[in-house]
């Protein structure tokens, strides 16, 4: 073979295929490549001239290398992230190990048990029990009780408890204390969030989760102990003492307070100690348990407005993973005192459902944001760092706890009512209230406002799941929102003076959602609400202005079991500095049934329920009613204003009417969602499974077979009901529109929904032209007048947008008209073909 030698270290050519570089030219492009990993030809040739070095190299030769370079990269990549899978799947592993090992544990327990209580009944002459052989830790049909007399606060004494307050913790962790059983609706796999469990038959209400986070085990105890930064109830944590043990570990005496979730129910706090320390085996253990009179230690008086609650031994096993990372276990064990609520609400306070939401899962939820972060660009939506969007939802969501609760350390005082005590109405004037209120704005006004005012009311709701209500207020603000109310609110907050809303000078333009941020499993969205063309005085009737909210939006999934949904949203200047001055405002539903109900996978606004024809169908339909009959949740309704200190009566009277004109829209809207009367309400779309969408699925087929000669549906049967049932549950998204100057969405089925991210009764409020981009638009224009005269078009490959902003990717589309009876045009219809969301 022959070969080239090129002198002055610039490498070896055999026979113009394979160079062989030299460690001055490999840098050379290594620092390329690092400026720009897929040069352009001119890049390159303008390289070789720069560098002479590679001036005896072809830039074939060189686009040979950076794609072979890449293809290092990606390769290295991937390995990468296999060799983290399968340390997650290893550490996955031996935790369903250990959980089987406890499993077994537990039915062992249980045989026992069984066999004794079995001889127990058959002695029925014995007058008394023997419970010599009884364990102290049982199943956990007895509360355990500490075995040890009482202790004094010395530090001997709280040591005592604390080792205590240990051992307990461990053997819920990882004994057999507690009877766990696995939480309704959790998804299994190595991309849940974890194991999560509830107590049955103890004392209080308990969970526990065990879960792989990718933080180091000191970093993970630090995050928990920081509870007001995860635990969205959780007023304050004070540190009142701490002590070090001899064994390395820390005591420490805390005072934690609980915001009520409902105007309905008083706040709860907790007098606890806190014992964290390192174990033989290296793992890290943070436990807790509540201080108590029987245990002769330190007290803490109570608290006026608060009700004392109990925390059971709790805490978090923390054990380092092989390859980094942590597996983490989670124990919540309280007793929240629910003879202090009314009955309706009793159910919220023992469900051990509603606390592995609120509290356990939200843990770990945590820990896995932070990891992911950690883990990936520190920039995210506009710009900003995903620690200041948390601590933005971290905002809305206190200022809202705060004007709930209103508690009077705070400036909180009430307002006498006008003889009616639906509506309660609180004053602030605290300076500290105001803080970050009182600014110059850009056009030179001061803000004036000196005090605040807060409306707020609870309601009980029926026959309404949480997640569909809220996402009908989310996406139909003009159904129960005044924006003469919401221009004064964000006038109040900008700029100075503001005049209260009189007559209504314009109206909502529309309401255009732009994505700030989101957690990994998409059950919180941060969101700015664009509100365009609102108009406060007569000036902005000629030239509206837009309106900008921060919104927090959570509890959306219909499938997640004891979650409460919220809406909690803040008008904000368009500049939107981190430190923008927040008056939250907004929405709280709390399921009262979590406990019992029983979650469809498949609940929508659709009722695919009704989608089961015949004997059957009725049976689903039926049951679905009756599981939406028995559901009872409450709404809490609470919104702030800003105003001037002479205005105050004028302000609370408007503050008192909107908050009751927006309880009876929603009382309206709550009817209407109802699965008994969906079906009859005049102003939402009839459910699936009635004549007019059986009829609307024939013809949609009969069109796609008599256009394009091929059947759109693979095997269906003759009844309109199978063909109904098979075209709703059609892989490919297919919509229908209507024929009109505007056109807007019609119909689609669940695919379709889904691309859209809406529901069939937001769906109509969609239009054509919202879900393409420019050049979407104008294929779709061009396209238009041949769909019309020769019956259908088939649409290139593009992006569309749901209608919550996000980009969706569709492969290619079809679109038909749909001919009625009487052959002529009903509507048109699109399907669109293997779509993702980018």
């Amino acid at each position: 073979m022959m070969a080239m030698s090129c002198k002055d270290g610039k490498g070896i050519m055999d026979n113009g295929k394979y160079v062989r570089y030299t460690p001055e030219q490999v840098e050379a492009l290594e620092r390329l490549y690092h400026e720009c990993p897929k040069p352009s030809s001119i890049r390159r040739q303008q390289l070789i001239r720069e560098c002479p070095i590679l001036s005896n190299i072809e830039p074939k030769q060189i686009k040979v290398w950076f794609q072979n370079r890449r293809c290092r990269e990606k390769q290295r990549k991937e390995a990468s992230r296999l060799q983290a899978v399968n340390r997650k799947l290893t550490a996955m592993n031996k935790l369903l190990m250990e959980e089987n090992d406890r499993l077994q544990k537990q039915v062992s327990q249980l045989v026992y048990e069984n066999g004794y209580f079995r001889q127990h009944t058959q002695n029925t002459t014995l007058a008394t029990k023997d419970t010599s052989c009884e364990s102290v830790v049982t199943s956990g049909q007895h509360h355990l009780t500490p075995q040890h007399p009482p202790r004094d606060a010395s530090p001997a004494g709280l040591l005592s408890i604390a080792e205590e307050t240990l051992t307990e913790f461990l053997s819920k962790a990882t004994g057999t204390a507690v009877e766990w059983v696995q939480m309704p609706g959790m998804k299994p796999g190595p991309d849940s969030i974890g194991i999560v469990a509830i107590s049955h038959g103890c004392t209080g209400v308990a969970a526990r989760a065990c879960g792989l986070v990718g933080l180091e085990p000191t970093r993970v105890a630090e995050i928990l102990k920081d509870r007001p930064s995860w635990f969205r109830d959780c007023r304050a944590v004070d540190v009142l003492n701490v002590l070090p043990t001899a064994n390395g570990g820390t005591i420490e005496l805390l005072y934690m307070q609980l915001y009520a979730p409902t105007t309905l129910a008083p706040a709860r706090d907790f007098w606890l100690l806190r014992y964290t320390s390192v174990m033989e085996d290296g793992s890290l253990v943070v436990c807790e348990r509540s201080l108590k009179n029987t245990q002769n230690g330190p007290s803490m008086p109570p608290v006026q407005h608060f009700v004392r609650a109990e925390m059971l031994p709790s805490g978090y096993l923390i054990r380092p993973c092989e390859g980094g990372g942590s597996i983490i276990h989670i124990v919540d064990h309280m007793d929240l005192e629910p003879w202090s609520v009314p009955e309706v609400l009793r159910p919220l306070y023992e469900s051990s459902t509603v606390l592995a939401q609120k509290t356990t899962m939200a843990a770990l939820r945590q820990l896995r944001q932070i990891a992911q972060e950690v883990s990936q660009s520190n920039v995210t939506g506009w710009g900003r760092r995903p620690a200041a969007l948390r601590a933005l939802s971290q905002r809305l969501s206190r200022g809202f706890n705060e004007a709930l609760n209103g508690f009077t350390d705070e400036g909180w005082s009430m307002m006498g009512n006008d003889g009616i005590d639906d509506v309660t109405i609180l004053v602030n004037s605290s300076p500290e209230k105001l803080t970050g209120l009182n600014l110059s704005f850009a056009n030179g006004f001061p803000a004036v406002s000196n005090a605040v005012l807060c409306a707020k009311a609870s309601m009980l709701l029926q026959n309404v799941p949480p997640a569909i209500l809220l996402r009908f207020l989310r996406e139909h603000r003009s159904e129960w929102a005044d924006n003469n109310i919401d221009a004064y609110s964000a006038a109040a907050v900008k700029v100075g003076p503001c005049s209260l809303p009189g007559s209504r000078v314009g109206s909502f333009g529309s309401q255009v959602i732009l994505p700030l941020a989101h957690t990994i499993e998409h059950e919180e969205f941060l969101e700015v609400i664009k509100l365009e063309g609102v108009g406060h005085c007569p000036e902005d009737a000629m030239m509206p202005r837009d309106m900008f909210l921060l919104q927090l939006c959570s509890g959306m999934d219909e499938n997640a079991v004891g979650t409460c949904a919220e809406l909690i949203f803040a008008p904000i200047d368009a500049s939107f500095a981190d430190d923008a001055p927040l008056l939250p405002s907004g929405f709280r539903i709390i399921p009262l049934d979590s406990g019992k109900e029983a979650s469809s996978p498949n609940r929508t606004l659709d009722l695919a329920s009704a989608l089961e024809i015949g004997p059957a169908g009725n049976r689903s339909s039926n049951d679905y009613a009756a599981n939406g009959g028995n559901t009872r949740s409450v709404m809490t309704i609470a919104f702030e204003f800003a105003f001037e200190s002479h205005l105050q009566e004028n302000v609370a009277s408007m503050a008192r009417q909107y908050v009751r004109s927006i309880i009876s829209s929603v009382q309206r809207v709550a009817l209407a969602l109802s699965p008994s009367h969906l079906s009859s309400h005049a102003g939402l779309r009839a459910p699936l499974g009635t004549p007019e969408a059986h009829t609307l699925a024939r013809w949609i087929c009969q069109s796609y077979r008599c256009y394009l000669g091929v059947e759109l549906l693979k095997s269906s049967g003759e009844g309109s009901e199978s063909i109904l049932k098979t075209l709703w549950h059609h892989s490919d998204a297919i919509m229908c529109c209507s024929l009109k100057a505007l056109p807007v969405f019609t119909f689609a089925n669940q695919a379709g929904l889904d691309m859209l991210e809406t529901t069939l009764v937001a769906l109509q409020d969609i239009t054509l032209e919202k879900i393409f981009d420019d050049h979407g638009r104008k294929t779709l224009c061009s396209e238009f007048p041949q769909i019309m005269q020769q019956g259908f078009a088939c649409l290139q490959g593009g992006i569309c947008l749901s209608s919550m902003g996000r980009p969706v990717s569709y492969e290619r589309a079809v679109a038909w008209k749909v001919l009625n009876e009487e052959e002529n045009a009903h509507c048109v219809c699109f399907m669109f073909m293997n779509w993702s969301f980018v």
